[in-house]
């Protein structure tokens, strides 16, 4: 549920009204704030836009058309967040929606089918969201050009509706993408018809019935003897070693690849605790979400710097990375069976890959995001938990919960501990 207030935040007689907007998301609550266009003077604020015994004429008609504008606004800003998803709203959105309402876009240049209105869709969205999300976006496009010649049929809109929604899932199911891939791209679909809902355009009146289904996967990450034994490998050519400190360092820094792959020594400085010891720590913006981070760096990640005379490992491709640091952990042993998912052709002679649920070694479904994921696990109920959402990353308590794999259940055997 979002709400609109309105402020008068300046120090002169007269200056445009802010527009704040407050909404609660997995139980964290938000404010953003941008500047209107709409002026008025600070003595009518204060005094005059909420008083009910007004007898001068100027100043009623002033404040009907100041209420009439701002309940305007007011209406545009709500529709529009009705019809996205919250995790796409920050100050750039709520900006191009203020925007938006001074300069309304042409409904006629709305396309009324699912693929062209994509197109309009990342081109509105292109300034307010990050390039990896453009990219998903880009993907599932893709996916619904191909669903669309495979039906003969262009997909309006309007049509998306509980047959759409079963006529695509035969269709992913036939093509082997997992349930959870199938469940997002029907979450995104969704998320596109409410804005054109909110744009002026028609949508089915079962649209809201259109739910996505998500399955618990388990989560892989490395123990902390399997870090030991990963640490323990020697005599590797340098590639194989490089990606070995990459994978450590990534382990207890609790990093995604786009963010630590791109350490270098410029970013670590020297900073006194408490009782005057001086500790290293390294700052970056992550490349996500645009959060400025300051991370203390263990005495593990201190020993790589050391052997390598400061500098962290050669940067390489995620591609690569992935590939090299299976094959140490590989060397490692790390050969205990455990169900998981990985990506496999689906047949042999295919240059498609799909991800499959099965049986595996350790070693075959290590990937670049098992650093973070073991940083987090091995780590909580050893360290607070908002340290370790705030070196994370995560939004909520409940996201990072999730993202480690910890049930209800879980949580409340861990609670044992410390009940009578």
């Amino acid at each position: 549920m979002a709400s609109i207030n309105f402020l008068y935040r300046s120090t002169k007689n007269k200056a445009d009204l802010v527009l704040r907007l407050l909404y609660r998301s997995n139980e964290k609550d938000y404010v953003f704030g941008v500047k209107t266009k709409l002026e008025v003077t600070k003595e009518y604020w204060k005094k005059h836009h909420r008083s009910s015994r007004l007898k001068d004429i100027d100043i009623i008609n002033k404040q009907t058309l100041v209420k009439s504008e701002l309940n305007r606004i007011e209406n545009h800003i709500l529709s529009s967040f009705k019809g996205i998803d919250s995790e796409f709203v920050n100050k750039s959105w709520l900006e191009a929606q203020v925007n938006q309402f001074y300069n309304p876009i042409d409904r006629t240049e709305f396309p009324t089918d699912l693929i062209n209105y994509i197109d309009k869709y990342i081109e509105v969205k292109q300034t307010e969201v990050t390039k990896s999300s453009l990219k998903k976006f880009r993907v599932i496009k893709r996916k619904l050009e191909r669903f669309q010649n495979y039906r003969y049929n262009i997909i309006l809109i309007k049509e998306v509706d509980l047959n759409f929604k079963a006529e695509f899932e035969k269709y992913c199911i036939s093509e082997q993408y997992a349930p959870n891939t199938i469940a997002r791209d029907l979450r995104f679909i969704k998320t596109i018809c409410n804005h054109a809902k909110y744009n002026g355009l028609e949508t089915s009146y079962q649209l809201e019935k259109i739910k996505a289904k998500y399955q618990k996967v388990d989560s892989i990450y490395l123990t902390e003897v399997e870090i030991q034994k990963i640490e323990s490998v020697s005599a590797l050519p340098d590639h194989l070693e490089n990606a070995k400190d990459w994978l450590i360092i990534s382990c207890y820094t609790g990093q995604r690849v786009s963010d630590f792959m791109r350490f270098n020594k410029s970013m670590v400085r020297m900073e006194k605790n408490k009782e005057g010891v001086l500790k290293p720590l390294i700052e970056f913006s992550q490349k996500k979400t645009g959060k400025l981070m300051t991370v203390p760096l263990s005495q593990k990640v201190v020993e790589i710097l050391n052997k390598r005379n400061g500098e962290f490992p050669r940067s390489i491709s995620e591609q690569k990375y992935n590939v090299y640091i299976k094959e140490v952990c590989k060397l490692a042993q790390l050969n205990k069976k455990v169900k998981g998912s990985k990506k496999v052709k689906i047949s042999p002679t295919s240059k498609k890959y799909r991800k499959e649920i099965g049986i595996y070694q350790k070693w075959e479904l290590v990937t670049s995001h098992i650093g973070r994921r073991s940083f987090a696990t091995n780590h909580y109920g050893k360290i607070p938990t908002s340290f370790l959402i705030y070196i994370t990353g995560h939004s909520t308590e409940a996201m990072f919960l999730s993202y480690i794999g910890k049930s209800n259940k879980d949580i409340a055997m861990e609670l044992t501990n410390y009940l009578n």
